[in-house]
């Protein structure tokens, strides 16, 4: 008899019940498929990695705490067997190559159809890169050295710069945004003024403004 395949075990990092139930749902139809874990946080995703040895981890970027972005690196340099497809409902000009940029093997818009969403999955796990035809076209123009259109200023933001910028737009102090992210408040300052500065922004309320903005347009 044909030895019975096992099924690939995906774990789910997203801080909103109802998208992790919906992903699941959509998981526990496919044969060859099951969630070995759920997590709202990058240090419970940690710990469930370590707990269910998954095949595949599906990870949002805004999490309860901690970053998405961060949490692919850490994937990356402490489980480089494990597979990364990041399902993020942000702007996939500002995240998709950060993310393949950080390991992971694809990048999808929560919005895409449970086919689409089951297709990413089973190209990842395949070790195949997943992306729109967007994106796609970008990196090969970058590959061949084709120069693209000048970035806009958001896209100029570093990844922590962007991380940040996010939590501004939450609401958080320096403060807060310091402790979470285990940095000083002068590295949070220098940040600050750094995306002041790469926006055109003049001060701590127009940036405060921007941020919110930008998180009601893209969050």
């Amino acid at each position: 008899m044909p030895t019975r395949q096992a099924p690939a075990r995906i774990l789910i990092v997203d801080d909103h019940p109802l998208v992790r139930e919906a992903l699941a749902t959509r998981i526990a139809l496919q044969p060859h498929m099951e969630v070995c874990g759920e997590a709202a946080t990058e240090d419970e995703a940690i710990t469930l990695l370590h707990q269910t040895g998954p095949d595949l981890v599906l990870v949002d970027i805004a999490l309860k705490s901690g970053h998405g972005i961060d949490l692919v690196k850490q994937i990356k340099l402490r489980h480089p067997k494990v597979k990364t497809l990041v399902v993020s409902g942000f702007q996939e000009s500002l995240y998709a190559e950060r993310s393949l940029r950080a390991g992971a093997l694809g990048y999808l818009n929560k919005q895409e159809s449970n086919e689409k969403v089951i297709d990413a999955i089973r190209t990842v796990l395949r070790g195949e890169r997943f992306v729109s035809a967007d994106i796609s076209r970008r990196l090969i123009n970058q590959s061949l050295g084709v120069v693209n259109a000048m970035k806009t200023p958001i896209e100029s933001l570093t990844d922590r710069e962007l991380e940040i910028l996010r939590m501004i737009g939450e609401g958080l102090t320096s403060g807060t945004i310091a402790e979470q992210l285990f940095l000083s408040p002068h590295t949070i300052d220098t940040h600050r003024n750094n995306i002041k500065r790469k926006l055109g922004l003049n001060n701590a309320a127009e940036l405060s403004r921007a941020a919110v903005q930008w998180l009601l347009e893209n969050g």
